[in-house]
C-alpha cells in the first residue's frame, strides 16, 4: 500500500474520531444543561437562534452564578421571613393589593440576603435559573400580575393567584440548602416545638369573608 494512501487513511480516521468525540461531548453537555435547567432549557432554545446558542447562554449563566456568593439563610432569618410572610397573608384579607406589593418586596429581600443581585427582573430570572429553574414560571406569572395590577385594577382572584405563585418561589428560596424545612402549611419550630400556622391566601380570604358576613348579619338585628 502506497505511503500516501496510508497517510490519507490515518488523517481520515483522526478526523472521524475527533468528530465523534465532539458529538459525544456536545450530547453530554446538552443532557447536563437539560437536567440542570429543566424547563428553562426549552425556553432558552425557543428564545435563541439555535440549541448551540441556548447552550452557550446557559453555560454563561452558570459561570456568572459561580462568581456569586450564594449562601443559605440562617435559621433565625428563615424564621423571621416566614413570620413576615404569614403577616402578609393576613393582610391579603383586607388589603390584597398592598399584600401583593409586600410579597414582591419580601421575595427580593430574601434574594438579596442569600447573595443574589436584584438590579433587574430579567437578571434575577437569569441568576435564579441555575438553581431554581423549576419555580421560575411561578415568579414570571406573579411578577406579570403585579405589573398589570399597577396599570389597571385586577380582580381579587387574580391577585390571590399571584400570591400563590409568590408563595411557591418564596418557599423554594427559603428552604433551599437547608434540607430541614417542611413545605406544609403548618410548620414546627425545631427549637421550641411550637407549631406555626401559615395560612394560604385563599384560606385567610375565606376566613375574612366569613368574619365580615357575621358582622353584616349582626348589623341586621
Amino acid at each position: 500500500m502506497p505511503t500516501w494512501l496510508i497517510v490519507v487513511i490515518v488523517v481520515v480516521a483522526v478526523v472521524v474520531i475527533g468528530a465523534v468525540a465532539w458529538l459525544v461531548v456536545q450530547e453530554r453537555q446538552r443532557k447536563r444543561l437539560q437536567q440542570q435547567f429543566g424547563p428553562e432549557y426549552s425556553r432558552a432554545v425557543e428564545e435563541n437562534d439555535s440549541p448551540r446558542a441556548a447552550q452557550r447562554e446557559l453555560a454563561e449563566r452558570e459561570r456568572r452564578h459561580r462568581d456569586l456568593d450564594i449562601r443559605p439563610l440562617s435559621a433565625s432569618a428563615r424564621e423571621r421571613y416566614a413570620q413576615h410572610w404569614a403577616l402578609i397573608q393576613e393582610k391579603f384579607v383586607d388589603q390584597p393589593a398592598g399584600a401583593l406589593d409586600e410579597a414582591d418586596d419580601l421575595l427580593v429581600a430574601v434574594m438579596s440576603e442569600r447573595g443574589y443581585p436584584t438590579e433587574g427582573f430579567d437578571q434575577q430570572l437569569s441568576d435564579l435559573s441555575v438553581r431554581h429553574s423549576r419555580t421560575l414560571e411561578h415568579y414570571r406569572a406573579a411578577h406579570e400580575t403585579h405589573r398589570r395590577h399597577a396599570e389597571t385594577a385586577l380582580s381579587t382572584e387574580e391577585l390571590r393567584s399571584a400570591m400563590v405563585h409568590y408563595r411557591t418561589v418564596f418557599e423554594d428560596l427559603l428552604t433551599d440548602d437547608t434540607g430541614a424545612e417542611s413545605r406544609s402549611d403548618t410548620r414546627t419550630d425545631t427549637r421550641t416545638g411550637s407549631r406555626t400556622d401559615e395560612r394560604r391566601p385563599e384560606h385567610t380570604a375565606a376566613r375574612g369573608s366569613n368574619h365580615r358576613s357575621a358582622h353584616e348579619r349582626n348589623g341586621e338585628h
